[in-house]
């Protein structure tokens, strides 16, 4: 009995650790035209919840503490959230730490444009959308505005190896230009702009050209991020199966489900997010220690670092992670060298300045959650018994000292026992 009171206990403490997902759906229509982008979300092993946006008890957070680690909001043209949910609420969802994916369209409601601009993204009032008279698709109805996309980011966690062009018909977005946080993760191409189709152009587009957002991200500063994908329809099961084809192209697969499904991964967090373990620092033969360093000498550090990818912890491998022996500023700055466990190593020489130290590693690249970690320690100088007994550098001094001795001896002799002969007239 108490054996089988253990694994319940231990089965129930397993699935507490799995993350908890909140979807909230435009209405019951939702499950069914996005139904496989919902099966590949079920099968990213978290816990996901469904409820619809008008729901009267739809809530996110109680006793000011999160319900859920990740929402997904698929109701693009909501009016109004239930149960009173205003912006500020995925807002401070956000700011909790909370990853929030938005999807909008040319119907786009006031709520989403509202969150969407607090981070960073400006989407373009509802009826307009993205048109593109040079890369359209070709089942496109004649408004031009079923487009093939690829001009994806280069930043490989977030959209995969190699991504296939996709197809999208939404709203387009622009980025604000004070927020160095958002990223580009979609952009148009150069002939593309948003607009109306059923009106003529009298005033600028809100963009154009590849300053154009069909998918755009953020990650905060607290590592929380948000994804806005422009297209509601780009995650249906329509354009998942769906070939693309521009007027002068061939034919081919479009690649929106597997986009979708990086981009789901990125968002909740099953990619791109790095943790650290055992940090060590010793000199450089012996065993690591709490010990202060004294100034020149060898010291060797070690960090490991794993990586979130598809849902599970791996070593984390990069040529580009750093650490830094800083004293207010740097004095050593060293790249560390990986192996195949994911621990990161560098040795180095100690400058010969003494005081309190701090190893400091500080890895921020884009995709990736912000990697800090430090360390401090102490540098102590030579105690008395430890200089040398004779330093090379000091023998010129040595030789004027002994000269000047040896000078003085000899002035001394001559002064004692010189006697001049006397003069004879």
């Amino acid at each position: 009995m108490m054996r089988n009171l253990l694994l319940l206990v231990a089965l129930a403490t397993v699935a507490t650790c799995r993350p908890r997902t909140l979807v909230i759906l435009e209405n019951v229509l939702t499950k069914e035209t996005h139904s496989s982008f919902l099966a590949d979300l079920g099968e990213k092993d978290t816990d996901v919840t469904y409820k619809y946006a008008t729901d009267s008890s739809l809530t996110i957070k109680k006793y000011g503490e999160r319900l859920y680690d990740s929402i997904i909001v698929l109701a693009p043209s909501v009016a109004a959230f239930g149960n009173a949910l205003t912006p500020a609420d995925f807002l401070d969802f956000v700011d909790a730490g909370g990853n929030l994916l938005m999807t909008a369209s040319n119907k786009v409601g006031e709520p989403i444009r509202e969150i969407a601009a607090e981070v960073g993204v400006e989407i373009d009032e509802a009826g307009t959308s993205v048109i593109d008279h040079m890369n359209y698709d070709v089942t496109d109805e004649g408004d031009h505005d079923l487009i093939v996309a690829d001009d994806f980011t280069k930043t490989k966690v977030i959209v995969g190896d190699s991504p296939a062009p996709v197809l999208f018909k939404g709203v387009g977005m622009a980025a604000d230009s004070d927020n160095p946080l958002v990223i580009d993760i979609l952009k148009a191409s150069q002939t593309a702009y948003s607009h109306s189709p059923d009106q003529d152009i009298l005033e600028y587009p809100l963009a154009i050209g590849s300053s154009l957002l069909l998918v755009a991200g953020m990650q905060a500063r607290n590592n929380a991020r948000v994804v806005v994908l422009g297209s509601h329809d780009m995650i249906s099961d329509a354009f998942y199966i769906a070939k693309t084809q521009t007027v002068m192209g061939v034919a081919k697969e479009a690649g929106n489900r597997a986009f979708a499904s990086a981009v789901t991964d990125w968002a909740l967090k099953r990619n791109g997010d790095l943790r650290f373990g055992a940090v060590k620092h010793n000199k450089v033969g012996e065993e690591p220690s709490d010990v202060a360093y004294r100034i020149t000498d060898d010291a060797e550090y070690s960090i490991t670092i794993e990586e979130m990818q598809s849902g599970k912890w791996v070593p984390f491998q990069a040529k580009d992670v750093q650490m830094e022996f800083v004293r207010i500023d740097p004095f050593v700055r060293a790249f560390l060298v990986p192996d195949a466990a994911g621990v990161f190593k560098t040795t180095f020489k100690v400058p010969d300045v003494y005081g309190v130290f701090q190893f400091k590693v500080n890895y921020d690249r884009t995709g990736y959650t912000h990697l800090y970690s430090t360390t401090q320690v102490s540098v102590r100088p030579f105690r008395h018994t430890e200089y040398e007994r004779f330093i090379p550098s000091a023998y010129p001094y040595y030789a004027s000292a002994f000269s000047m001795m040896g000078g003085l001896i000899v002035f001394s002799f001559i002064f004692l026992y010189h006697q001049d002969k006397p003069k004879t007239e």
